[in-house]
């Protein structure tokens, strides 16, 4: 039977920054790397996911992005305007930023490197799976299989978030730790589109967790403007030869269902998973959907291989 055993979290140097990382599974296991999203600790792919996914015979690697949690935070770039955003979208004017996720995804690789893995499957979560897409594209031997999980290409002409999502985003960051904690449990009742009583129930205490690891709103910033500087990887994305996997929401209203959609359509031999009712989150009861996709095509990929 595949371990589950987990290794506490610990920091370690990559690409010139520190970065913390846990580790879930045997050491000899098939090596996954979980990349998170905007403004997200690694901690919210939560503790059973990764313990499920180590179940199936992976080597479950989650990791705290450059500016989030214990990892180390950059400086520089102010908060984004709703003037740049305009400018961006209508006028073509790019977004200044402090670095780009191309920089993060060298973040990803000189993770791999410190742990001396040559190459892994690779699953990213919105802004994730834009860095996971970058290291596939940037340094496709590293990548052994790739899983975007609602994520898009940057291409401009898929559909902006909903309102309520965009407001979300943009919203001034909590000031107090009750302000966070109920900030937390209302982005993602948005989120998660629906009632999801069992992901409700966990809200409180997976926010007490992220807020006791640390904040980071000028981080969260500065991850934002990557994304936006970074523009589009749709052009490029047809030259992936790695195999991929795109899972979507249907009802996602932050990154639209299009953006998996677009995902899919130019990566060639690409599979499209949309899992109907699902916004843009992991509730609990979709993880046996996730986690079969993600297992079945990552094994797959290395019956490919062999």
């Amino acid at each position: 039977m595949p371990s589950s055993d987990h290794q506490p979290p610990q920091v370690i140097r990559a690409n010139g920054i520190d970065l913390c990382y846990e580790i879930f599974g045997d050491a000899s296991a098939e090596p996954m790397l979980l990349i998170m999203g905007l403004g997200a600790q690694m901690v919210l792919w939560d503790d059973d996911f990764c313990r499920q996914l180590a179940a199936r015979g992976f080597r479950v690697i989650r990791f705290d992005n450059r500016d989030i949690g214990k990892s180390q935070k950059m400086t520089g770039g102010k908060r984004l305007t709703m003037l740049e955003l305009l400018k961006l979208r209508f006028l073509r004017i790019p977004v200044a930023a402090p670095y780009r996720l191309i920089d993060m995804a060298r973040d990803t690789v000189g993770l791999m490197d410190s742990l001396n893995i040559k190459s892994a499957h690779l699953v990213g979560a919105s802004m994730g799976g834009m860095i996971a897409q970058e290291v596939t594209l940037s340094f496709p031997e590293r990548a052994r299989s790739l899983t975007s999980i609602m994520s898009t290409t940057g291409n401009p002409k898929v559909p902006p978030p909903t309102r309520e999502a965009a407001a979300m985003l943009m919203a001034p960051p909590p000031t107090t730790r009750d302000e966070y904690l109920d900030r937390f449990a209302k982005t993602w009742k948005v989120l998660r589109v629906g009632s999801f009583p069992e992901d409700e129930r966990l809200d409180r205490s997976r926010a007490e967790r992220c807020y006791e690891r640390g904040l980071s709103p000028e981080g969260v910033g500065r991850q934002l403007r990557a994304i936006l500087a970074s523009g589009s990887r749709k052009q490029r994305l047809g030259a992936v030869k790695t195999p991929t996997l795109v899972i979507h929401g249907t009802v996602d209203p932050l990154v639209r269902p299009e953006g998996g959609k677009d995902t899919a359509a130019s990566i060639p031999g690409a599979k499209l998973l949309m899992i109907d009712g699902m916004g843009h989150a992991l509730p609990v009861p979709m993880w046996p959907q996730v986690i079969d996709a993600i297992d079945k095509h990552a094994h797959g990929a290395v019956a490919k291989a062999a």
